[in-house]
């Protein structure tokens, strides 16, 4: 069983599409779908069920998944292991985080990450931050960016980047008369805002519970998987938002927000770089970790 066979199935477990996985891989359709069989040949299982609209991991592969994971990752600490201290480091991480903190919390780190490794690879993600915590615990990503949570899980390591308040945004143009753009001065005017929130994460855990301390039940008009998706909705005048102001700062539709003054205040997010403490072996997870903060 090869190292090449394995990483194209992790590619293709990631992707659950043979032309995107392909792509990733820098194979052809025909070369992944080969390695695949070969892998399933091996083991005498099927990995994936396929036909000509999807593909889905079977049980079977996602007990091989596990090991897939493991066995590459312990080849590129042991390959850096026995090389010669001298020898500049080569092979790939991963990184899951928004797109909001590729442009405003990533530019200066990958650029000093690519002047002192310039043989290693970043494969970066995005998608909603919420979820990031998730995949490095599960062994989908090397690292995320997200808010601290409440509790730290134990397999974690925590970096910090930057502090962010969550904030309340309303439209600067009124287009409901209904709903005052000022800030509610009472429980019983938050109970008439229309409310725009993040379907969970921690954001919405927080802001849940302003709301039962000031003993009020929310009129939600819309539940957003993503905080750029609450802007561009506030920004078009459907209701209230709460983001984190880093995301709001960032935000072409800025212009057309306003940041309410709401008392007490959300406590604001501690922004990070998180990774499995077991992978700060990893030479390759070692060499970024070691770059943030320094």
């Amino acid at each position: 069983m090869n190292l090449r066979n394995l990483k194209h199935f992790l590619a293709l477990a990631d992707y659950l599409h043979f032309g995107k996985a392909s792509a990733a891989c820098h194979v052809s359709l025909s070369a992944l779908s080969r390695n695949i069989r070969q892998l399933e040949d091996e083991l005498g299982v099927t990995l994936f069920n396929r036909d000509n609209r999807s593909v889905q991991i079977t049980p079977e592969g996602q007990t091989f998944l596990n090991y897939a994971r493991t066995a590459v990752s312990g080849w590129d600490v042991i390959r850096h292991q026995v090389q010669d201290a001298s020898d500049q480091l080569q092979g790939e991480v991963s990184l899951y985080c928004s797109v909001t903190a590729v442009y405003s919390l990533l530019f200066d780190l990958f650029q000093q990450f690519r002047t002192d490794y310039p043989s290693i690879e970043i494969k970066l993600h995005t998608g909603d931050p919420d979820q990031g915590i998730a995949k490095v615990i599960a062994g989908e990503e090397d690292f995320t960016i997200a808010a601290h949570p409440k509790t730290l899980p134990r397999e974690l390591a925590f970096k910090p980047i930057a502090e962010s308040p969550l904030v309340f945004i309303a439209p600067v143009h009124q287009t409901d008369l209904e709903h005052p753009l000022s800030t509610p001065e009472n429980a019983q005017d938050w109970a008439r805002v229309p409310m725009i929130l993040a379907e969970g994460g921690l954001s919405r855990q927080r802001t849940d519970a302003w709301f039962r301390a000031m003993d009020v039940s929310p009129k939600i008009y819309a539940q957003v998987a993503g905080n750029e998706a609450i802007v561009i909705m506030v920004s078009l005048g459907l209701g209230v938002g709460v983001v984190p102001k880093i995301v709001l700062d960032n935000s072409p539709a800025i212009e057309r927000i306003k940041v309410l003054d709401v008392q007490p205040q959300l406590q604001a997010y501690d922004v990070g770089l998180f990774a499995l403490k077991k992978n700060l072996k990893n030479p390759l997870v070692s060499a970024l970790w070691n770059l943030v903060g320094a």
